[in-house]
């Protein structure tokens, strides 16, 4: 394993929130900052920022309310603004001023709105399965799980848990892939899981309200990085990000490859190697 150091900063109002540093690549090499989904963390990237670090600063991310960051007292704070201004204050803290911004699923979207509202900031981009419109079928999934239920009282309840609203999007994952993929979901606190997000998240995520969860609109966040190399990632099976959607993010993009990765759905877990040579080439020009 690339090593890592576990860090700490504040956000602007006040929350103790983690990132993992990658902080290996010689001095004054491109950093990528890796934002994870709506209820995930930095083992996301595990495999990935390993791949990365000896070129790059790889700068792992846990949002408010998620990994080891702070859980926010007022959930109605769980939103993509307010995530974003966490990760400018993170940057500012590094002392960084430009990034290769990767992001999954919300990580995206929150690339996309950084784009709009802090011009230059970023080089390039990787979005990993999520487009300026999301798919209702795939909304639906995810309001489906997030927050809801008994928490496990064991490690088999919790694979049994995690493979249950996931059997459709990895298709051909034995039992020690959905092992490995619950050990992301999940911290073991005294030999037992212990979920890895505030479960408020999921009351904000059902939230009525425009301000407080994603819009199905992105399209002039998204045209905000047509002057950057963007690679856009897509589980061939994914209910949020739809061929269509993917199509016209293409049409639209001067410089945006469309990579389809097979027998994924939402999301890849960017260990694939189609998604690892698409990545390694976008760095490469960033």
């Amino acid at each position: 394993m690339t090593s890592y150091c576990d860090e700490y900063f504040t956000s602007p109002d006040g929350l103790k929130l983690f990132y993992r540093d990658y902080n290996v690549a010689p001095k004054g090499s491109l950093t990528v900052l890796c934002m994870p989904g709506l209820t995930r963390n930095s083992k996301d990237f595990e495999e990935i920022a390993a791949h990365l670090a000896p070129q790059y600063r790889v700068i792992c991310a846990e949002q408010r309310g998620r990994g080891k960051s702070a859980w926010d007292p007022d959930p109605s704070r769980y939103r993509p603004d307010v995530y974003l201004a966490d990760m400018m204050a993170l940057l500012a803290h590094l002392g960084i001023s430009e990034i290769v911004a990767f992001g999954t699923s919300l990580g995206g979207l929150m690339t996309m709105m950084m784009a709009a509202k802090h011009p230059g900031v970023i080089k390039a981009a990787i979005i990993n399965d999520i487009g300026p419109e999301l798919d209702p079928t795939g909304i639906a999934r995810i309001k489906s799980y997030v927050g809801k239920g008994t928490p496990p009282a064991t490690w088999d309840e919790a694979y049994a848990n995690v493979k249950g609203f996931s059997v459709g999007v990895y298709p051909n994952f034995t039992e020690a892939n959905w092992r490995w993929f619950t050990h992301k979901l999940y911290a073991d606190k005294n030999g037992k899981p212990e979920i890895s997000y505030d479960p408020a998240i999921g009351k904000t995520f059902d939230a009525d309200n425009s301000d407080a969860t994603p819009t199905p609109n992105f399209w002039p966040q998204f045209e905000a990085l047509c002057g950057v190399p963007v690679v856009v990632l897509r589980g061939a099976l994914s209910d949020l990000l739809s061929e269509e959607t993917l199509a016209k993010m293409t049409r639209l993009h001067p410089d945006l490859v469309p990579i389809t990765v097979p027998e994924r759905g939402h999301t890849p877990f960017l260990n694939e190697p189609v998604c690892v040579s698409a990545i390694d080439a976008l760095l490469e020009k960033a």
